[in-house]
């Protein structure tokens, strides 16, 4: 490849190439709701960890197998949590160090805590968590 990126890869808090409309809908998660084809089709869950590009599953494996070990998700305490992540990442010095070191790790022990805590009344809670997030 000519940029040198990996497929699947991002560039951390990078927003030069989101539109006035993509803006708004990210803002407000819209541009989540093609993902309720794959939840329909059983290979995501309403709750569950976010999925994330090969790049940052290689980093920390132990975590990422137990992660792993239910299916992704579209909501989770972590998505709550980083819903400004593009935004952070953005006003970093750098973005990728700050995703590695700081947000990643955060975000793997959000997963964690949610494999081993899941329940129907836990998953209802961040349902409701993220609508009024939004």
């Amino acid at each position: 490849m000519a940029s040198g990126k990996e497929i699947g890869s991002f560039d951390a808090g990078d927003t030069s190439r989101i539109t006035p409309l993509g803006i708004f809908l990210r803002k407000y998660k819209l541009d989540e709701l093609p993902q309720l084809l794959n939840v329909l089709l059983g290979d995501m869950s309403l709750v569950g960890p976010r999925p994330e590009v090969k790049q940052w599953t290689v980093v920390y494996p132990e975590k990422w197998k137990i992660v792993h070990s239910v299916k992704p998700g579209i909501t989770d305490n972590a998505s709550i949590e980083f819903r400004n992540e593009e935004f952070i990442l953005a006003e970093s010095q750098n973005p990728l160090k700050t995703y590695k070191d700081v947000i990643l790790p955060r975000k793997l022990d959000l997963y964690i805590d949610y494999v081993q805590a899941r329940s129907f009344w836990g998953d209802i809670t961040i349902i409701l968590k993220t609508i009024k997030a939004l």
